[in-house]
């Protein structure tokens, strides 16, 4: 362990997992550790006896709830502000999975359903026009109304005026509730509540009030990641749980040389004199770096609470009614819906993605707490479980780091907004990639940025490979883009 490290990575959960990776995979010499003897974190996926000794401290379970090895529960507490138990399926953390041959480390399945909570009954989100017609969430006429806007939304090209309809997102700064209220579209409140929260997935209502052109991306990733796989939602979900994502991107550090020590105890970050961090001491060795990634556990003097997360875990034997019996659905319910402050979200999933013995199913219900009483205030969300086997409540702070990075060269990921958990997705990621740039120094943004957006074949060369590759591409402009991005001078990490 004593030995010097360009990056230092403390915690195994998603951030730091696909940072780790990415690092390893640009060529720096990465050491990751992890207090637990596991990885993930609060990432990880429990089995049934771990799953009881985290929250009743003993590990008998109950026989008849099946065989412990076959469960895998997500414990991931919070959500990106978008929806991190389910990702989308065209989102970043899908093109990075993808990018970096993380999937084959991986197996994904179509989430069957997305639904909505209105006036105390669940809607399906349509996926098909043939859906849309005969739902009831809006009237006949609303419907023909929503359909121009969709139209609109699914047209819109920031590079062609054309499409515009003489509104340029761009320069448009105004609210996004002008544009529905605008020339002909005029959608009811309802109608306006029921795209910004279970479509363009804002879990409370200040987005009314921000730039429209974010909002009519996030439509546009939806339909994109609907038409994806043709499903019945636009999200995937991992096979054997969310606690295989660190897993994998964990591998790929491993196979691009970083080095791994789980179980590592009082992992404490050292600091010279003007208080930049100079190694992380354990168990008595000292491992020197020049900068660590770590999550607030790690370095809790240099973050504040913002906030908490409530979560219900349920084990069931029945799926969540009024959803046509899916394996696995998500239920969005609108802030408005029950006089909160942000949406409250309901998941499932069960034995078809292998989290689960055969007929069980396992539910969560997470919203950002508003109380300090989990079980009311979740209430809503686990009434729409009906019977439920076994259920677990938990709270959990979030964190977002105050130190200057730049400063003290750490970087602390942030705890984002609790409920819509996880998927992603970066979308779910995009919170995540946002991060991981603060990390990386400019020339790495520079490597990156093609790599991410899938314009680059040279992700992984360096500045001397790429010189030697640029004249092959002089009349190649996709590549050549990528390229001229990537050959940036380059200044020490």
């Amino acid at each position: 362990m004593d030995e010097t490290y360009d990056v230092i990575v403390l915690g195994t959960g998603l951030k730091e997992c696909i940072l780790s990776g990415l690092l390893s995979v640009d060529g720096l010499k990465v050491l990751h550790m992890d207090r637990n003897d596991y990885y993930g974190g609060e990432s990880t996926s429990l089995n049934l006896v771990q799953l009881w000794k985290h929250f009743k401290g003993n590990d008998k379970p109950p026989e008849q709830l099946g065989t412990s090895r076959e469960y895998n529960v997500d414990m991931i507490p919070k959500a990106c502000q978008f929806n991190l138990f389910f990702m989308m399926a065209n989102g970043s953390l899908v093109r990075i999975l993808i990018h970096t041959g993380v999937t084959k480390y991986l197996n994904f399945k179509a989430v069957d359903g997305s639904y909505v909570y209105k006036k105390k009954k669940i809607y399906k989100v349509p996926a098909t026009d043939v859906e849309a017609l005969k739902s009831p969430l809006m009237g006949l006429f609303e419907k023909r109304r929503a359909r121009k806007f969709f139209i609109y939304v699914q047209d819109y090209d920031e590079n062609d005026p054309k499409s515009h309809e003489k509104l340029d997102l761009n320069k448009f700064t105004g609210p996004v509730l002008l544009i529905f209220q605008c020339r002909k579209y005029g959608l009811e409140d309802d109608t306006i509540d029921f795209i910004g929260h279970a479509l363009a997935l804002h879990n409370e209502d200040s987005y009314l009030a921000q730039p429209a052109l974010n909002f009519v991306k996030r439509m546009k990733l939806y339909a994109e990641s609907l038409a994806r796989f043709q499903g019945g939602s636009p999200y995937i979900y991992p096979l054997y749980g969310l606690g295989e994502l660190p897993q994998a991107f964990a591998r790929l550090s491993a196979v691009y040389g970083g080095t791994y020590m789980l179980n590592k105890p009082e992992c404490k970050v050292e600091f010279d004199s003007d208080g930049k961090v100079i190694g992380v001491t354990s168990e008595g060795e000292t491992a020197k770096c020049n900068k660590v990634v770590c999550d607030p556990s790690y370095l809790s003097d240099k973050v504040k609470k913002v906030g908490k997360v409530a979560r219900a875990v349920c084990v069931m034997s029945h799926p969540i009614p009024d959803t046509n019996d899916s394996h696995s659905a998500q239920v969005i319910l609108p802030q408005k819906q029950l006089g909160r402050k942000s949406d409250m979200y309901v998941f499932c999933c069960s034995y078809a993605h292998n989290v689960a013995p055969k007929g069980k199913y396992i539910a969560f219900v997470s919203a950002e707490a508003e109380t300090d009483n989990p079980e009311q205030e979740l209430k809503p969300g686990v009434d729409l479980l009906g019977s439920v086997d076994e259920i677990f409540y938990d709270t959990y702070d979030r964190y977002v780091p105050t130190n200057d990075h730049q400063a003290d060269n750490c970087f602390i990921s942030a705890e984002e907004g609790g409920s819509h958990g996880g998927s992603e997705s970066l979308w779910e990621v995009d919170v995540y990639w946002d991060e991981c740039l603060e990390v990386l120094s400019w020339w790495e943004i520079g490597l990156l940025i093609p790599f991410v957006v899938g314009l680059s074949p040279y992700r992984y060369l360096s500045v001397r490979e790429l010189l030697a590759e640029s004249w092959k591409v002089l009349y190649r402009p996709v590549d050549l883009l990528g390229l001229a991005i990537a050959v940036q001078q380059r200044a020490p990490f």
